[in-house]
């Protein structure tokens, strides 16, 4: 599973992306400041089992601080987009074509309205943040529009209009269950693809979009004058926004990288450490984030975006594969080494073939640490499982 971090020029993406994963990218008051895409690894952070169990973890995939657990996911920083990329305009395909391998989108957006359609600064609030969810929505909807209508009369006539789809969308991470989602919620004719004039394929490509490539809003610049009342019509929308503020989430994590604080991205504080040498200027700075951000948003927000994106946008759940149930340990003795990222739904057979594909062919049944009960291939894993899975190829 993989995140894309979209958006607009100067709405914050480069600086979220960094304060995601703190790699150094180019942040720049201009549009196009991101040349190429960036990709990283940021995490997600889930209940560790340790606590439950009394244990000393030793993860080896993962990180466990105090009974939190870090898992690592993919994240993908695409240049800003400006109205008719799917033109050409600006850096235009290019950068869409980056976000075809994406699972889901979080859309970094200038809550505070202080850039316009193009990104250039505006007045604080003379913008309206809305219009930016909706011109990125028809950019993308144009996207797939330009690479589906070139072969719509082939698509369309054919006996299995459905698998021609499917194939022609491979390569942008659209599964079957998408496309019969799409065509499900459109309400159009499957029957007649042939039939549908352009209007009716926009709307279906649109759902589609919407099925393949879910979003969520990260709701930016929420310290700046006239964020709140941005958010505000976001949510009128009836859109799903976190309150963001990646500047301060990169301050943080980056004064905790040089020993100033002892900040955790997934709580809403942090402490000056003792010996800690800051000028006035840096005191005032951090005293401003704490008032303006984590105590009046519980956070910065980018954690709980990034979290919300893989855990509901893409149904992910955490689960911690073991060869030994009793120990909880692998073959090298470590307890609880690894967490696994999965999509809800995946069976224990799954598992197995995502360890290793011959665990996978070689799957008997499985063990919930918990109970001890026998699973069988088809039994769906929930969230915070421990499971290990007994194969004629050894257990794991």
């Amino acid at each position: 599973m993989m995140v894309g971090i979209v958006g607009k020029p100067n709405a914050g993406k480069s600086t979220f992306f960094s304060a995601a994963t703190l790699i150094q990218v180019p942040i720049a008051n201009y549009p196009f400041t991101t040349i190429k895409p960036n990709r990283g690894i940021a995490y997600v952070t889930a209940k560790c089992p340790c606590k439950e169990f009394g244990i000393r973890d030793e993860p080896a995939n993962s990180i466990c601080d105090e009974g939190t657990r870090l898992i690592p996911v993919e994240l993908v920083d695409c240049a800003g987009l400006v109205p008719d990329a799917w033109k050409g305009r600006g850096l235009g395909n290019r950068f869409l074509d980056e976000i075809r391998k994406a699972d889901a989108m979080i859309h970094v957006v200038d809550a505070s309205g202080s850039t316009d359609l193009e990104g250039r600064p505006c007045p604080p609030g003379s913008h309206d943040p809305v219009e930016d969810v909706d011109f990125l929505r028809r950019e993308m909807d144009m996207w797939l529009f330009q690479i589906v209508k070139r072969d719509w009369r082939e698509i369309s006539k054919g006996d299995d209009a459905r698998s021609a789809l499917e194939a022609k969308l491979s390569g942008l991470s659209i599964e079957r269950s998408h496309i019969e989602r799409a065509i499900s919620g459109s309400g159009l004719d499957s029957k007649r693809l042939a039939e549908w004039t352009d209007d009716e394929l926009l709307g279906f490509l649109s759902r589609l979009r919407e099925a393949s490539k879910p979003t969520l809003i990260a709701a930016n610049k929420m310290d700046l004058p006239g964020a709140e009342g941005g958010l505000e019509s976001i949510k009128r929308r009836g859109l799903k926004a976190v309150p963001c503020c990646a500047e301060a989430e990169l301050a943080l994590r980056r004064s905790a990288q040089r020993g100033i604080t002892n900040y955790k991205p997934w709580r809403a504080s942090f402490e000056i450490l003792d010996g800690a040498k800051l000028s006035e200027e840096q005191r005032r700075a951090l005293a401003l984030i704490n008032d303006r951000v984590l105590r009046r948003w519980g956070g910065t927000g980018v954690q709980e975006a990034i979290n919300s994106a893989f855990f509901d946008l893409l149904g992910a759940i955490a689960v911690y594969p073991v060869e030994d149930a009793e120990r909880l340990s692998d073959h090298r003795g470590r307890v609880l080494p690894d967490a696994y990222l999965v999509r809800r739904g995946t069976t224990a057979r799954d598992l197995a073939y995502r360890i290793h594909t011959e665990l996978g062919k070689g799957f008997l049944y499985a063990i919930d640490a918990r109970t001890g009960r026998r699973l069988g291939g088809d039994h769906p894993l929930k969230d915070g499982d421990v499971i290990s899975v007994i194969s004629a190829e050894g257990r794991r």
